[in-house]
């Protein structure tokens, strides 16, 4: 480890995430980690989410093979070469992240992008909008907070297993068609993971909770998953609205010969 710049040393130390962090030090001590480490030593049951994690971090990881202990190549990951120029950015970058996330609160709140949920700020979690595998940190390589979202511990783990199985991940690595996708614009999207699906996370707090539990029973009496049930009773409201909308216009009930209630006439008056 004696090749490694103390500045660089130091900015691998400044990482204190517990999955980069584990990474890191295995690294620092070994020269390298493979994936049967990850799985097997350190229990990450997917081993290149955790290697991205020390990307995110801006520290530079190259990936090549070793023999496994069944005989098999595996994938092994190691501190890739920094140039003074990249190494400059890099050690700036740990601070930088920290005023992004700092930026994002102040602009959003202290809430998950994903699932619009208030959450405690030392839960929240900074997160390239498009995956950095993809888009790097952008289009200018600069850190820049309208490149970031803010995620719960949850939603950034649903971000990244949809993300590692899209296609555009594995191959295209083409960043407009992240551009239009749920887990980096979900307010305006076109796909998800590059599908055809459309998604809508509602959450229950405080007050609230006493509704869902009312969906719940119900649901459990017509023998319905909730997401189903709580689905059905929204399109029968569309379709409720929709026949209001094309229901021909009425300004007052038919009386006698069409007329008005106070225009009416009875057979006994004059």
């Amino acid at each position: 480890m004696s090749k490694i710049p103390f500045g660089f040393i130091e900015l691998c130390h400044s990482i204190t995430a517990k999955r980069p962090k584990t990474v890191i030090e295995h690294i620092m001590e070994y020269g390298f980690i493979t994936m049967e480490d990850l799985k097997e030593k350190y229990g990450y049951n997917h081993p290149p989410r955790a290697v991205r994690d020390v990307r995110e971090h801006g520290i530079p990881i190259e990936t090549f093979r070793v023999t496994g202990s069944d005989g098999r190549k595996i994938a092994a990951y190691r501190f890739g070469a920094a140039s003074a120029k990249r190494f400059k950015k890099l050690s700036g970058r740990t601070g930088l992240s920290r005023k992004i996330k700092d930026a994002l609160i102040e602009k959003y709140g202290c809430k998950c992008f994903i699932y619009l949920e208030q959450v405690d700020e030392r839960d929240l979690q900074i997160d390239h909008r498009i995956p950095y595998e993809v888009g790097g940190d952008g289009e200018d390589d600069e850190l820049r907070p309208e490149n970031f979202m803010l995620l719960s511990g949850s939603a950034n783990r649903a971000k990244s297993w949809s993300c590692e199985h899209c296609e555009n991940w594995s191959n295209t690595r083409d960043r407009t068609i992240c551009l239009t996708c749920y887990w980096a614009y979900p307010e305006n999207y076109s796909h998800i993971a590059m599908r055809q699906i459309r998604r809508l996370d509602l959450i229950w707090q405080g007050e609230e909770v006493e509704t869902y539990e009312k969906l719940k029973a119900e649901a459990a009496s017509l023998d319905k998953e909730i997401p189903l049930f709580v689905k059905e009773i929204l399109d029968k409201e569309m379709r409720r609205k929709e026949s209001l909308s094309t229901r021909p216009c009425q300004l007052f009930p038919a009386g006698e010969e069409g007329k008005p209630p106070s225009t009416r006439t009875t057979g006994d008056e004059p």
